[in-house]
This record gives C-alpha cells, sequence and structure tokens, in this order.
C-alpha cells in the first residue's frame, strides 16, 4: 500500500483555485443513509487512486462517514454501506466531518461526535480504512469557542488535522472550531491540548472573511520553504437582500512554522474559495463552501469541499501558478 500523507513542494499562498464546472462531483441519492445530503470530504491518495472520505445522511440528519475512489480526481465510484457509524452515545447522531492523516501503516481519523446537545472531536484508527477502532473523544470540558463567543457549551470540540511527522519529538493537531488550539501526544492515541481554552493560538480576525469563527480545514502540505500550510474555513456574518442575517462560510489558508508550531506565521488576507454557484448558496445550510479534503495528484492540487452542506465539489490548482499576494503576517 501506498499513501502520500504531507506533500511537499506548495507555495504560500497556494492556487488559485478554480471550481470544477462540473461540480458537483457527488450528490445525495436512493432512499439510504446517503439520500439527503452528502458533503465535507476528508482526501489522501492511495496507490495512484484518489480516496474521499465524506459526511452524508438521510433525511434524519443522523451522519455517517463513507467512501468513494476516484482514478483522476473528479469521477468517483462509492461503496454502497459507510465505514464508520454512529454506535455509542456521544455520537449517537452522527458521525461528522471527517480528516484524516495515514502514519506508520495506521490511518488515523478524526471526526465529531454529535450527541445534538455537544459536538466532541473524536478518534478512531484503522489498518486498511475498512476496519475501524473507535478511541472516543479526544478532549473533555474543552470548549472551542470560549475565546470567541458563549456558545454556552462546556464539551465543544471538531475538526482535528494531525500533522504526520514528530515535531521535536512529539506528534502535533490542530484543531477547533470558533478559534483554533494546538495539542500534542506520545502515542497517537492520547492528546493533550497546549493551552486552555480561552488561549487560542489563532482566533477570528475583525472587520474579514472569518470575523465570525475559524476552524481548521485540511491536513497540512509542506511548502518549499518548508512551512506547514493548512486551508481553514471561515465564518462572516451577511445580510440578505430581504433585510435577514446569516452566515456566510469561506475558506482561507494559514501557514506555521516547525520551528513555532504554537504560533501562525501567516494568513490569506481574502479566501481563496466563497459561495457563488446555486448549489453554494442553496442547501441544508445555505452560503456555504467548506474545504475538508487537499491533494496534490497527478500534478494538480485537488481541494474538496462541501456546498451547503448538500453537496460535494473539487478545485483545482496548478503547481507553478501560484499567486504571491494576499498575505498579512499575524503577531
Amino acid at each position: 500500500m501506498t499513501t502520500v500523507s504531507l506533500f511537499g513542494d506548495a507555495r504560500f499562498p497556494l492556487g488559485p483555485f478554480t471550481p470544477y464546472e462540473h461540480n458537483p462531483i457527488l450528490r445525495p441519492k436512493g432512499d439510504s443513509w446517503e439520500s439527503a445530503n452528502l458533503y465535507n470530504p476528508a482526501a489522501l491518495v492511495v496507490n495512484d487512486r484518489v480516496v474521499l472520505l465524506y459526511r452524508a445522511h438521510a433525511d434524519d440528519i443522523v451522519s455517517h462517514i463513507g467512501i468513494a475512489f476516484s482514478d483522476d480526481g473528479y469521477h468517483f465510484e462509492r461503496e454502497d454501506t459507510p465505514i464508520l457509524s454512529p454506535e455509542h452515545d456521544y455520537e449517537r447522531y452522527g458521525c461528522e466531518d471527517p480528516r484524516i492523516a495515514f502514519i506508520e501503516g495506521t490511518y488515523y481519523l478524526t471526526y465529531t461526535g454529535w450527541d445534538r446537545v455537544t459536538a466532541q472531536l473524536c478518534l478512531a484508527t484503522s489498518p486498511d480504512l475498512r476496519t475501524w477502532t473507535k478511541h472516543g473523544p479526544l478532549f473533555e470540558d474543552f470548549n472551542t469557542f470560549a475565546a470567541v463567543s458563549d456558545n454556552g457549551k462546556q464539551n465543544w470540540s471538531k475538526a482535528g488535522v494531525i500533522i504526520p511527522q514528530q515535531i521535536d519529538g512529539q506528534w502535533w493537531m490542530y484543531f477547533g472550531e470558533g478559534a483554533i488550539y494546538w495539542a500534542t501526544s506520545k502515542d497517537l492515541i492520547h492528546w493533550t491540548p497546549g493551552t486552555p481554552d480561552t488561549e487560542p493560538m489563532y482566533s477570528p480576525t475583525p472587520g474579514t472573511f472569518d470575523e465570525a469563527l475559524v476552524e481548521i480545514g485540511t491536513s497540512p502540505v509542506l511548502t518549499d520553504t518548508g512551512l506547514l500550510l493548512m486551508l481553514t474555513n471561515g465564518a462572516t456574518r451577511i445580510t440578505h437582500e430581504d433585510g435577514t442575517t446569516g452566515v456566510d462560510y469561506r475558506c482561507g489558508q494559514i501557514v506555521i512554522d516547525p520551528a513555532d508550531p504554537t504560533k501562525v506565521l501567516a494568513r490569506l488576507q481574502d479566501p481563496w474559495l466563497r459561495p457563488q454557484t446555486y448549489e453554494d448558496t442553496h442547501g441544508l445550510v445555505s452560503n456555504v463552501t467548506f474545504v475538508e479534503g487537499l491533494v496534490k495528484f497527478h500534478d494538480r492540487w485537488f481541494a474538496y469541499y462541501g456546498q451547503s452542506d448538500t453537496t460535494l465539489a473539487v478545485a483545482t490548482a496548478d503547481p507553478g501558478n501560484e499567486y504571491g499576494t494576499g498575505l498579512r503576517a499575524d503577531g
């Protein structure tokens, strides 16, 4: 089995990305567990094929995680049975929003366990993408909105990406919805946050596309200067033509220096993707482009994202055509 985990030679900012003209590439189907909505995929390359692990559900909105394969990055064949489904109380209403890392022969899948009260970042491991061992919620009494707003929760955490290489003899994870935090581990199973939930490493930036919240998007890639680059999701408040208000989800980028892995070195000042098409602006939760998967495949970058929590799309970028503007250093 050949799996690529940390693609090199990226540049920051990565892109520009162009949405595929035939999006969505996956839609809900049939009357089964994926009949109503299908979105928010993790992505990796295995044996020269793109593999997507995506979230889907029926009208009951109880999410499962399915799997699909592609030889070209655009056209996918999916399996009929989900690879991960709710089993325990902490996830009884959904296994949601996966991210994945492949390390030393094991797949490490982070996902959100949802019980309709609390969202908790959970971990599952597998040797083959089929047989999974669940390790339960990772962070108790941790609220990733603590420094952003009062969401009334004590346990609330989502969106974990594991760095597939050690830094200073430890494994590192970046996680969080609301704000972004870091955690470390000796065994990739037990994780310890590096700071209290009131002290995130990266918070929303007032007056910008991520002013309402920020969330980790994709697993990292390594730039040609040795920095870790991650795609992010951000939300801003918008006013509709009828005077009602809502939230608009757009996609950004950050970079972190492994020599100082607790700080965001720079951020993309403007979003590289925002809701534009009908599918981006109409769905279960409208006005959402939400990226969770990034791979370099056949000399092209593929970024996979959910559209309004209803369909799944891809945007691509060619290496060598990177833009070089729009940076703003933090700190």
